[in-house]
């Protein structure tokens, strides 16, 4: 796809969204319990000091911008991340916050466009007009928070949580008897794998929801990740100098700083639930399935996977061709020859910023060019042929969900005629056998448009098939694996689109939060925090008032959360042979 001269728009958006260090006080005094401290907390983490601030109300303590990695420069760049090596006694107060480097696809600009209303043709016409040749100019330069140092996370604990007598014990290092830590939820961001931080959601509601009917609540951890080409490269080129999906690796040392070190805030690391949604969901897919189940447990106890994403990246021929891409267009950004990894690595951050957002600008429509990938080891397979294998944590209590309209941000308005939906999934699953190919396009999705088919044109064809490989079957595939362990809901507010159940999971009672334009529903969005905490805190999201929500099951029970159905539930909308074929990896 061309790069739009409004790429600088798009890239903006997520750009000129730097946040400062977070202050999470967005929620009514009378809606956390707990009073304003006397003195704010310092934590010794052994290799650094962190002291709280207080979010506005003097309800919970917010541990800012913790480091818990090495930062990822120079040399380990494109690598796992390590552990901090240093030890700093110097206090430090959170206050310096950075996020991982950022980058958006112009399609999102044209996307934005068409659901506001602007006719596909001018759309056509705009993407016609567009220059074919790479303008660096229209590129923004990084945010000033963007730092490829920004392996860091937030604590968020209510007052009472932090004081209680297992916090207490717990930083003596001294034994508690009879006292509990409090459960933990840990969030990881969606955006495609290419943007996102952990600051941009407000966690008030939550927790104010979790200290109902005299609970002290839950402890709330938001971590960063690399994304883009700085946490997503792979490919057997790639491996011979660096690490695949380090991303991955990214999450999976903060969940284990999340066992080793939450217990210091008054959370109990046997407690850990994980949250995520879109990439942030799909990253917990993987994390399920990480090493095939042949490493031990996850490192957490439950999981929250909302509208779990990602595009399948099985094929080394495909990730060696985006490694090469990304080595051209280092290239062109640095003025000079960039043929290898160690060359790329060696580049000012400066540059490597701009070759990100330079390569996810132009990628293809509804696509992010880099993302989770087969790499035979942590990802030895696709998360759906592993769970068909049985090759992952069994051990695992989920709560899943996917929306009634996921594909329509990410489907290309160009998609007319059966030429363009050819080369649509050519393009989508460049190294799938022949006869594959022709099976999705004759058989599984055949070019019937009478009614007997779940779409009536090449457009909704083509929806249907990005929802099926990279969204909504996900959840059926979580769901099968554990069946009498998983609560599934399907998020019917109109239109349903991908994303928009975040707005309800981080509403804080405030009536004028819109979620893309539209007023959130407060009853469904108290229901759906409700969920969420309740299962945090007990395994099991039922309880507190709220319409009762079944398990899974045999029968693939859903419950749906819409405006005026309350506690209706149906059987899962994506329990379909569509979701089986995928599932089996035929195209690979």
């Amino acid at each position: 796809m061309k790069l739009f001269n409004a790429v600088a728009t798009v890239v903006a958006v997520v750009v000129s969204g730097c946040e400062a260090a977070p202050t999470y006080s967005s929620v009514s005094p009378a809606s956390v319990s707990g009073s304003a401290p006397s003195a704010l907390p310092t934590v010794d983490l052994g290799y650094a000091l962190h002291k709280a601030t207080v979010n506005a109300t003097g309800s919970y303590y917010n541990f800012s911008n913790i480091a818990f990695a090495e930062p990822p420069l120079g040399n380990l760049r494109f690598k796992e991340p390590i552990p901090p090596q240093t030890r700093n006694r110097t206090v430090n107060d959170g206050q310096q916050t950075r996020i991982c480097p950022q980058s958006n696809p112009a399609w999102e600009l044209i996307e934005a466009q068409l659901l506001t209303g602007t006719n596909v043709s001018v759309l056509a016409a705009e993407e016609a007009a567009s220059s074919s040749s790479l303008n660096l100019s229209s590129v923004p330069t990084p945010g000033p928070t963007e730092n490829e140092d920004c392996l860091l996370l937030d604590v968020i604990v209510p007052e009472a949580i932090y004081s209680s007598a297992y916090g207490k014990a717990s930083r003596l290092n001294s034994a508690c008897v009879d006292c509990a830590g409090a459960p933990v939820l840990v969030w990881i961001y969606g955006g495609g794998y290419t943007s996102g931080s952990k600051g941009a959601n407000n966690p008030a509601g939550l927790i104010a929801t979790s200290q109902t009917r005299g609970s002290n609540g839950i402890v709330f951890v938001a971590i960063n990740y690399r994304l883009g080409m700085f946490g997503w490269l792979g490919g057997p080129i790639f491996q011979e100098g660096g690490t695949a999906n380090v991303g991955l690796y990214d999450q999976r040392l903060a969940l284990r700083w999340v066992q080793s070190n939450i217990h210091l805030f008054g959370g109990d690391p046997k407690r850990v639930t994980v949250m995520g949604e879109s990439a942030g969901g799909g990253s917990i897919e993987h994390q399920i399935t990480a090493y095939g189940g042949s490493r031990g447990k996850a490192p957490f106890q439950q999981a929250i996977l909302q509208s779990a994403a990602f595009q399948p990246h099985p094929y080394p021929s495909q990730l060696d061709m985006i490694f090469n891409s990304t080595l051209s267009y280092a290239s062109l950004v640095a003025n000079t020859s960039i043929t290898t990894l160690s060359q790329l690595r060696a580049l000012p951050s400066y540059a490597l910023q701009i070759i990100n957002k330079v390569v996810v600008g132009v990628s293809d429509y509804g696509v992010f060019t880099y993302g989770p990938c087969v790499d035979g080891v942590i990802v030895p397979a696709l998360p759906g042929q592993l769970f068909l294998s049985g090759q992952y944590d069994k051990t695992l209590n989920l709560m899943v969900g996917h929306n009634s309209d996921e594909p329509t941000f990410f489907t290309s308005p160009f998609i007319n005629n059966v030429t363009t939906f050819d080369e649509f999934i050519s393009a989508s699953i460049p190294g799938a056998p022949a006869a594959a190919v022709a099976y999705i396009e004759n058989d599984l999705y055949p070019p019937i448009f009478d009614g007997s088919q779940p779409y009536t044109s090449e457009y909704g064809r083509a929806k249907r098939v990005i929802d099926d490989s990279s969204f909504s079957c996900n959840s059926r595939y979580l769901a099968s694996a554990f069946s009498n362990r998983t609560w599934d809901y399907y998020f019917a507010i109109p239109p349903g689109y991908h994303g928009e159940d975040v707005s309800y999971t981080f509403f804080n009672g405030d009536t004028t939060t819109l979620d893309d334009g539209l007023a959130v529903q407060a009853p469904v969005a108290k229901r759906l925090q409700s969920y969420i905490t309740m299962f945090t805190k007990y395994g099991d999201p039922n309880g507190n008032g709220t319409p009762f929500f079944p398990v899974y099951g045999a029968n693939s029970s859903s419950l749906v959360l819409d405006i005026t159905n309350a506690g209706t539930v149906q059987k899962d909308t994506v329990a379909t042979a569509y979701c089986d074929w995928w599932q089996k990896g035929l195209y690979i």
